[in-house]
């Protein structure tokens, strides 16, 4: 569980995964986001705490399609893959009433098409191991009968079909030694949650949030599999 890929990795908890995980050399980290800016300024301080690291980077943007390329990029970087950590995610806080078709389908790519393209490119990769771990950031906000929130109602169902998304490959998978789970979270110090809560303060922090995710990621699939797991203390 060496070889690790993670999405949506230059801002709060992605970006703070990557940082847990470099803490020790032997990891090969391939950390994606359409902020390569961003990316930057992780792998230098990844490097500063942990100076063996080896951190990668490249520019991936999941709401457009994977260049045909990318297979080859984890090839030369990584050898092989893993771990996937589907962190990457975008919100749009609005009214149901207002949302236009564009946006729903924007929220969708991003938060479910990319993540589910990505895993059928990755697939070869698992394959070739004896084990390998799936991991969907998702959102209690995507849980059935958990509490919702006016004007996330986009941003709540893509979380739910991801989430739905990872039941349905850890059953088709099981026989390739592939394990998918979902982390659905709750609130969480972030920009992502300023963004949709203004001014609320969250009990879980973006590092200790990143921890967590890390150590699922590398562990989890021996306990898991095809699960949905609250990760909350509020929501928000």
């Amino acid at each position: 569980m060496n070889r690790i890929i993670l999405t949506g990795a230059s801002r709060g908890i992605g970006y703070e995964t990557v940082l847990a995980l470099a803490a020790d050399p032997r990891r090969r980290i391939l950390a994606l986001s359409r902020n390569f800016q961003r990316l930057g300024a992780l792998q230098q301080e990844a490097r500063r705490l942990h100076p063996d690291t080896q951190v990668f980077i490249a520019e991936v943007d999941l709401a457009r399609p994977l260049p045909p390329s990318f297979a080859d990029l984890v090839e030369q970087t990584l050898g092989g893959a893993d771990v996937l950590i589907h962190n990457a995610g975008l919100l749009l806080n609005k009214p149901f009433l207002e949302l236009e078709r564009t946006e729903w389908e924007q929220l969708f790519q991003a938060n479910l098409f990319g993540a589910a393209e990505l895993s059928r490119r990755l697939f070869p990769f698992f394959q070739r191991n004896a084990q390998s771990h799936i991991v969907h950031i998702g959102s209690m906000g995507g849980i059935q009968g958990s509490g919702k929130f006016p004007g996330l109602s986009a941003y709540s169902a893509s979380k739910a079909a991801l989430a739905c998304l990872a039941e349905c490959l850890a059953e088709e998978w099981k026989d390739a030694g592939i394990a998918v789970n979902c982390l659905a979270l709750g609130a969480v110090q972030t920009e992502m949650l300023e963004q949709a809560f203004p001014g609320y303060q969250a009990p879980v922090s973006s590092s200790d949030m990143g921890a967590f995710v890390a150590d699922f990621a590398l562990n989890g699939w021996r306990f898991f599999n095809g699960k949905i797991l609250p990760a909350s203390l509020s929501t928000p």
